[in-house]
């Protein structure tokens, strides 16, 4: 599932970054933009914050289960889904361990 995903963190530091530094900025050049972003960066990793984990894995394996019996439950549900049912087991999840 995507909201286990390192990516996810990816996506949140560039869009802080996007929100705090670029989005009311004035660039005049291209240097000008990367100086403005590695100021961000060099000013972020000045003071880190370590990612804590807030969300019960037994609670996200309970609704994934949930979607999946809601999906079952529909009678024109496509084998692709249902094969994506079968694909989804919490042992193969990169976040299960």
């Amino acid at each position: 599932p995507t909201s286990c995903s390192w990516l996810n963190a990816v996506e949140g530091f560039f869009a802080k970054l996007t929100r705090q530094r670029l989005k009311r900025g004035v660039f005049r050049s291209v240097v000008d933009l990367q100086e403005a972003i590695n100021r961000y960066v060099a000013e972020t990793n000045a003071r880190p914050k370590p990612f804590t984990w807030t969300a019960d894995p037994d609670e996200i394996i309970a609704a994934v289960r949930r979607g999946h019996q809601a999906l079952d439950s529909i009678p024109s549900a496509s084998r692709r889904a249902r094969r994506r049912r079968r694909d989804c087991n919490p042992a193969h999840w990169a976040c299960a361990s």
